[in-house]
């Protein structure tokens, strides 16, 4: 009798063997290791090696101490990493970019460094998609909708002011989901360039009194057209500043302040609380060419 069971067992595990070993290789369950799904870095202890991304770096994790990393000085998209000790265990690094994309690297010891400067691959680009909090918010989707309010023909009108031959213009307020989208055009209608030192954003008091801490807040774009500009003599420039959704409290107003560099023909642009009338919804986001 116990003869017959055990034999009654190894029937049983005879047929789950077949059945495992018979199981097509593309059945493979989901979340099973396969280091060709990532990039393979090999790195140093004496030698650094320099990761270029698209785009600016907003994440970095690394597996092990035994790894260095930092972002390079004065740049957001490249990724210095070198190994903080000799023949450390294999490891992984993960970065994820301001345009909601996952790199994971595979790293391994090679005092050798072949990969010196290498560019990253987002091999997990089609099924990884990150999501930011609004303070990191999608950079490329932003990118996109702030070249769709620059072509969008609709336009808001009263918001200028003009002075030294220099005129200071909202001629667009956009909206898409929390991000207001403002577009400013610039003209320089003098025989000298404009150099531009600063353009900033203030929410202020309408009262005249002497400017405290609490009463002027400076908004920061989360992005904008061009970082240096200059606008050239009897020219015009158009801009898009992408800004966290905000509206005007009454008695306030929203400054916009142009600076020139080594000069003194500077601007100011006030708009009141009634910015939310003039605001048009930009449309659905999409990946199409503009």
């Amino acid at each position: 009798m116990k003869l017959l069971k055990r034999m009654n067992h190894l029937f049983v595990w005879g047929l789950l063997l077949v059945f495992v070993s018979a199981r097509p290789q593309g059945e493979a369950r989901e979340g099973v290791f396969n280091e060709d799904q990532y990039q393979n870095l090999q790195i140093g202890y004496s030698k650094t090696t320099s990761i270029v991304f698209p785009y600016p770096i907003k994440s970095i994790d690394k597996g092990s101490a035994d790894v260095l990393v930092q972002k390079a000085g004065g740049v957001e998209n490249i990724l210095l990493v070198k190994a903080a000790k000799q023949y450390f265990l294999h490891t992984n690094l993960t970065v994820v970019t301001a345009d909601a994309k996952l790199y994971v690297f595979l790293l391994n010891y090679n005092e050798d460094c072949p990969d010196l400067n290498i560019k990253a691959v987002n091999v997990l680009a089609a099924s990884k998609e990150v999501l930011f909090s609004l303070e990191n918010d999608n950079q490329k989707q932003i990118e996109q909708l702030a070249s769709l309010a620059v072509l969008k023909k609709k336009k808001t009108s009263g918001l200028k002011k003009s002075k030294y031959q220099i005129s200071l213009e909202v001629n667009g307020i956009f909206i898409n989901g929390d991000v207001l989208y403002l577009r400013v055009v610039l003209e320089n209608k003098s025989k000298i360039n404009y150099d531009v030192d600063q353009f900033r954003f203030f929410i202020r008091d309408q009262r005249k009194s002497k400017r405290t801490a609490s009463q002027e807040i400076e908004l920061e774009p989360l992005y904008d057209s061009a970082s240096d500009l200059v606008i050239p003599y009897e020219s015009k420039v158009i801009k898009v500043y992408a800004l966290e959704k905000f509206t005007i409290p009454e008695n306030k107003y929203l400054t916009l302040q142009l600076i020139e560099k080594n000069g003194g023909r500077h601007l100011e642009l006030n708009v009141s609380n009634s910015l939310t009338d003039k605001v048009i919804p930009i449309g659905e986001f999409s990946t199409e060419p503009f």
